[in-house]
């Protein structure tokens, strides 16, 4: 295995981040993405994006692949690693690139694996953008969506397909999908897949694919797991590291504000309001959670949205689109829905939940601070939070910056007054309350319609025939048992006359 190890202030080979921060960047020669024997299309599309000069990531990444070498890459979140395996992809398929509409001049040669539909959509929008001036088809497939325009367009045939792992076997499934012809493998966000549980699908699928291949694997973080999963399915990877690994962004100002439990929705409404922040992206560690704290904020007069595993595909994408577009100022998300979310000039991002994973909170703030520019992570935390915050500090290797939330007061935002009643109803709202609630008060109007009577309109009853009131009557006929053997009973007709009642069909004439 070989190691390519580079920083961000001191890179091999004379590289440099255009967008990286000044302050940060030694004045060295830099590498344009021409230098690296890029298509022409290739180079017009990035021109299209405004890119000139590579990233640290895809600067060490983009030769290594375009060799044909499997690769093992780390990189802090919002260098560029989606390009860092894009752009030589595109180049290496540029060979079999065909202009013909026939579906099969377009087998699938290109697979990348994506732990998350907001994920494989970004990514998507990448890989179409920079490939946009040549032959080369992709698509994307995920759950929560319609399934016909996703099999539509793999029958038309495409050369790179970007997917979640159960959608892609949904479609394998269904023979939708042939991945017999497939030449390069790539895992983006491997730990996030690992975390999630698609370790037995992501074996599956590797066994779908030819042994002779072309094997990528890209993630913020590498775990010990990660490096067990690589060896597996990995030959000879090259280990990229543009930052030591599980580090945080040396741009980003790390804050910690301890306030009680009680007391974290309004410490959010307040930093909210006192930084005047208009896009910031606050993390819950539970969907009702998320879905709670956003209505607190739109009580409070903030545009706020919340994403997470309960809303639909498309309720996550319109609230996505919302935010992006300056309509929606807070997105309230969970791990799952937020992670690969990239949003330029990220201001800050909040935690209002310590993830119960350390290695999430690297993703997390990876949201802010993207591409060299400056950003803002705080999060919040209460005595129930110190193990979380152990493990957090342990992970990245340093002390978050503790501060008093000056100017913060409880009652600053529904007044002195009213703030035992709120606190008593958010108490309850936290409560599992409402079955031990509705018992007693199920038990309590029953007893009392029960003791009252009704004063409306009764309707009428229905006439009971007293023949079925009354008790049961032995038959006076019946032959006791001599010497505890039970003799045969035999019917006898009583001298009265008796009622009988016969169920489906009738009685049986006798002889």
């Amino acid at each position: 295995m070989t190691d390519i190890k580079s920083d961000t202030d001191t890179t091999q080979g004379s590289l440099v981040a255009d967008a990286a921060d000044a302050s940060t960047v030694k004045p060295v020669p830099t590498v344009r993405f021409e230098d690296f024997g890029l298509a022409p299309e290739i180079l017009r599309a990035l021109s299209d994006q405004g890119y000139v000069h590579p990233t640290p990531i895809q600067a060490e990444a983009i030769p290594v692949v375009l060799q044909g070498r499997d690769v093992m890459g780390a990189a802090q979140t919002g260098t560029g690693k989606t390009a860092g395996f894009a752009l030589p992809i595109i180049q290496l398929l540029m060979a079999h690139a065909s202009a013909s509409a026939s579906p099969a001049r377009h087998p699938v040669r290109a697979l990348i694996l994506t732990p998350t539909r907001e994920l494989a959509d970004q990514v998507a929008d990448n890989v179409i953008a920079y490939s946009k001036y040549t032959p080369l088809r992709a698509t994307v497939v995920f759950g929560g969506m319609d399934m016909a325009p996703q099999v539509a367009a793999l029958r038309s045939g495409i050369e790179i397909v970007i997917a979640t792992p159960g959608r892609l076997l949904d479609h394998v499934q269904q023979k939708t999908i042939n991945l017999s012809q497939t030449q390069i493998l790539v895992m983006d966000e491997a730990d996030r897949m690992l975390d999630m549980g698609f370790l037995p699908d992501l074996q599956r699928i590797i066994n779908l694919l030819p042994a002779k291949r072309q094997n990528l694997m890209f993630s913020a973080t590498f775990s010990q797991e990660i490096k067990k999963l690589a060896a597996s399915f990995l030959t000879s990877p090259v280990t990229i590291e543009v930052a030591r690994s599980n580090a945080t962004a040396e741009n980003v100002t790390q804050i910690l504000y301890k306030v009680a439990e009680e007391e974290k929705r309004d410490a959010v409404s307040f930093i909210i309001r006192e930084r005047g922040l208009k896009q910031v992206i606050v993390f819950s560690n539970t969907k009702i959670g998320a879905s709670r704290l956003a209505v607190h904020l739109v009580k409070q007069g903030v545009k706020a949205s919340a994403i997470h595993g309960d809303k639909s595909q498309s309720e996550r994408m319109a609230a996505l689109e919302a935010f992006k577009r300056g309509e929606v100022e807070v997105l309230v998300a969970t791990d799952v829905a937020a992670r690969g979310l990239d949003i330029s000039e990220m201001p800050c991002v909040i935690n209002f939940d310590l993830p119960y994973n350390a290695e999430d909170y690297v993703h997390r703030i990876g949201r802010t601070g993207r591409a060299g520019a400056k950003g803002d992570a705080i999060s919040l935390h209460t005595d129930k939070d110190e193990r979380l915050l152990i493990d957090i500090e342990k992970l990245i290797k340093q002390k978050i910056v503790r501060l008093q939330l000056a100017g913060f007061v409880a009652t600053s935002v529904h007044g002195a007054e009213r703030r035992p009643r709120e606190a008593a109803r958010v108490e309850r709202s936290e409560r599992p309350e409402r079955s031990e609630r509705g018992d007693r008060g199920d038990r309590a109007e029953r007893s009392e319609r029960t003791e009252r009577p009704s004063r409306g309109y009764n309707p009428p009853r229905e006439k009971v025939d007293p023949w079925f009131l009354k008790p049961y009557e032995p038959s006076t006929g019946a032959v006791a048992p001599v010497n505890g053997n039970a003799a045969p009973v035999q019917n006898v007709v009583s001298s009265k006359p008796q009622k009988k009642a016969a169920l489906l069909g009738g009685l049986v004439k006798q002889s």
